[in-house]
């Protein structure tokens, strides 16, 4: 089916997750990026595929149907990265080397992963192999739209803004999130691979043509915006020092 909103994609989306019952806690799944029925197997089918299955350090969004990729990603190895939820503080590291094998389990979930995790400031994010972002709704083409606030295609804008080479960009959902068609805005980022519980879908397109690749369009943020997520306060600061040549990277 096609829409001509991504918020009517969304809501029809969190109406067939609640009215088929495949939306897991927590509930109702409206408003958020939708646990779902099975998303171990999504999670699980992900590693299957480069970079992902050979990477080093991954971005993952704190959200729950992304938590098994968070644990499995801990499994192999894989350091893991989260941004803060709303951007309100630093993106924070989830270090194999540094969490008990059977904590592996409790450091992905959200609840409880800032036991285990430590914050890492701007200057300081490395260059990442990958990223997994949650989606509400999906397309075959790459398209996805979250619950509205766009804080992945913020998320990857940051990175771009500290000189980061573009990389690939995953998702994993519930078959029933993927949909036909939907607008997208310029801004938006796309998807390099979907993956769902039971197959997998490989977008044929170039990361460099996520429009996040020009980096934040400062113009489309107010100060509310700077308030309530001050890590574009921290990149601000941080491009101020690079341009005086007071710091190092």
């Amino acid at each position: 089916m096609d829409f001509s909103s991504k918020q009517q994609a969304r809501n029809r989306v969190w109406d067939i997750l609640e009215e088929q019952m495949l939306a897991r806690a927590p509930l109702p799944p409206h408003n958020r990026i939708p646990n779902f029925k099975d998303s171990r197997q999504a999670a699980e089918r992900l590693f299957d595929h480069a970079p992902w299955r050979d990477a080093r350090r991954i971005k993952v969004n704190p959200d729950s149907p992304q938590r098994h990729v968070r644990e499995l990603a801990l499994q192999r190895g894989i350091q893991v990265y989260v941004p803060t939820p709303r951007l309100t503080g630093s993106f924070h590291l989830l270090d194999p080397a540094n969490i008990a094998p059977a904590e592996y389990a409790s450091a992905a979930r959200r609840q409880t992963m800032h036991q285990f995790s430590t914050s890492v400031p701007l200057a300081e994010m490395p260059q990442l192999d990958a990223i997994v972002t949650g989606c509400v709704a999906v397309t075959t083409t790459g398209k996805r739209c979250g619950k509205g606030a766009g804080y992945s295609d913020l998320e990857f804008a940051i990175l771009i803004e500290l000189g980061h080479t573009p990389v690939p960009v995953a998702t994993t959902v519930h078959d029933a999130q993927l949909v036909g068609d939907f607008p997208c805005a310029g801004f938006d980022l796309p998807l390099s691979l979907i993956c769902t519980p039971s197959r997998s879908i490989g977008v044929q397109r170039l990361t460099a043509e996520a429009a996040g690749a020009s980096g934040i369009d400062w113009a489309r943020l107010d100060e509310a915006d700077l308030r309530t997520m001050p890590i574009l306060l921290e990149l601000r600061e941080l491009q101020r020092l690079r341009g005086e040549g007071k710091h190092p990277r």
